[in-house]
């Protein structure tokens, strides 16, 4: 198979749903960071963290997806590339870096519980299923608005 029928993704936890994004569009994968706060921005903001000298903006996976955080989560942060701008968002935990076969990755579905925007398309990989992310819709609250609110580093 040639990696042109393959899409490579970085599979995660939030909360107890798994999730995958695209790794084009994943900078890098740190684990939990603590965030200052920042008056004032959508609640969805966790803050900011110092990522070797320069600010990311912090943003909650599990408030955007609504999707409590367990107790035992060890927590991740992985960098994003959305909108032109580099972003955090907080996991309950990174599991995997794979391959999908084109053949296993199908038309978003209604899913329980989970808003059909932020699906891009359902996947599986061995007996693991897993939705991939919408990575613009889910942080349009946070991207929608004036880039300077947020303080986060481009």
């Amino acid at each position: 198979m040639s990696s042109a029928d393959t899409l490579p993704v970085v599979v995660f936890r939030i909360g107890d749903l798994t999730c995958a994004a695209p790794a084009a569009r994943v900078r890098e994968v740190l684990p939990r960071l603590p965030a200052t706060r920042i008056p004032g921005v959508d609640g969805a903001v966790e803050g900011l963290v110092n990522l070797r000298g320069g600010l990311l903006t912090l943003v909650d996976g599990h408030l955007l997806l609504g999707r409590p955080a367990a107790a035992d989560d060890e927590g991740g942060i992985l960098v994003l590339d959305v909108g032109g701008r580099r972003f955090g968002l907080s996991v309950s935990h990174v599991l995997d870096f794979v391959e999908l076969a084109a053949a296993a990755v199908a038309a978003r579905e209604e899913l329980p519980g989970v808003d059909p925007a932020l699906v891009h398309a359902v996947a599986t990989h061995g007996d693991r299923h897993f939705v991939l992310l919408d990575l613009d819709t889910l942080l349009a609250p946070v991207t929608g608005g004036n880039p300077e609110q947020f303080g986060g580093a481009t």
